[in-house]
């Protein structure tokens, strides 16, 4: 077993425009994938850039909004998740602040709630 903090805001987000969000690298696999922390202060955002890959940005702690090429603004809050396709222009951010887990991968395969 091996215990570990994710939330360690390692690497300040400066690209995009972005302001008040670090990232931590979580974990990695042999292929294209990864797990990446995702902390944003109050009044913080990530600005609009490309899915590098098929992406989920699933909030932890806080809440915040997404959006995606449209712009519109859509609150999330922890327990909720987004899915980007690669290539998606998108944008995050909070005004309260939050912390949520990106998790990134062409062999994406998103399961439908169960009920």
């Amino acid at each position: 077993m091996h215990i570990f903090r994710f939330d360690r805001a390692e690497r300040p987000i400066t690209r995009f425009a972005s302001t008040g969000a670090t990232a931590t690298r979580v974990a990695a696999g042999d292929g294209p994938g990864y797990v990446t922390c995702l902390a944003i202060a109050p009044g913080g955002a990530i600005g609009t850039h490309p899915a590098p890959v098929r992406q989920l940005f699933l909030v932890v702690a806080g809440e915040g909004w997404v959006a995606g090429p449209d712009g519109q603004q859509v609150a999330l809050t922890a327990g909720w998740g987004v899915c980007w396709e690669a290539g998606e222009q998108h944008t995050s951010g909070t005004e309260s602040g939050l912390t949520a887990l990106a998790v990134e991968g062409d062999g994406l395969q998103l399961y439908a709630p169960q009920d």
